[in-house]
């Protein structure tokens, strides 16, 4: 089997770190020609070199040699690191529901100016929270107010406080179950999944 050619994703990430080909190669401790011929896919790059590679772009081998995907989603060291405790912050949603949106907001926000790469997954676990209040929100309403809905007053012979209460640690347990898998992701390199949401921050 033909190993994936990182040189494509090699490219975008120099760049993206601001470097030149003579600067990637001064740090990887590689000649110029041979970066040169990485990029361009004349050649691929293997062992040594793409440690020296992925030790210079600040990323591991394997993020370089797995299957292509938006190079958007790969990590550096700091955003990784950063996103781990950006994920488990939303556990404060355990104190109170808002608070697993408001803690990762201001997170967030207050650096992602200095952490370019952190957008995307920020914003996917963010709508994921918002969804997951509104959805408690409207089943609480919903089920409150079953006569104007055409819901029986009764369901197993459960009153609608008591149908709230017992789903209630189901609700928690799923958005605690999705931060602990999604920390895991992300301790690991991997692409989050918060899934489903509804996309307000875009």
């Amino acid at each position: 089997m033909k190993t994936y050619n990182p040189g494509k994703k090699i490219k975008e990430l120099r760049n993206r770190k601001g470097l030149s080909q003579e600067e990637l190669a001064e740090q990887a401790q590689l000649s110029l020609r041979t970066v040169q011929r990485i990029e361009n896919g004349e050649t691929e790059a293997r062992g040594d070199t793409l440690k020296r590679l992925a030790t210079a772009l600040n990323i591991t081998p394997e993020d370089l040699t797995e299957s292509p995907f938006d190079p958007a989603e790969i990590l550096n060291n700091d955003s990784r690191n950063f996103l781990l405790q950006f994920n488990l912050s939303a556990l404060s949603f355990i104190i109170f529901p808002l608070l697993g949106i408001a803690l990762p907001l201001a997170l967030w926000l207050s650096n992602r100016k200095k952490l370019k790469d952190i957008d995307k997954p920020c914003k996917r676990l963010i709508n994921f929270q918002i969804s997951w209040c509104l959805f408690i929100a409207m089943t609480i309403i919903i089920l409150f107010n079953n006569e104007f809905f055409h819901i029986p007053s009764s369901i197993l012979n459960l009153g609608a406080g008591e149908i709230i209460l017992l789903s209630m640690p189901l609700f928690y347990a799923v958005n605690f179950i999705y931060i602990i898998f999604n920390s895991v992701l992300v301790y690991n390199t991997r692409q989050i999944f918060y899934q489903p949401a509804v996309p307000f921050l875009r």
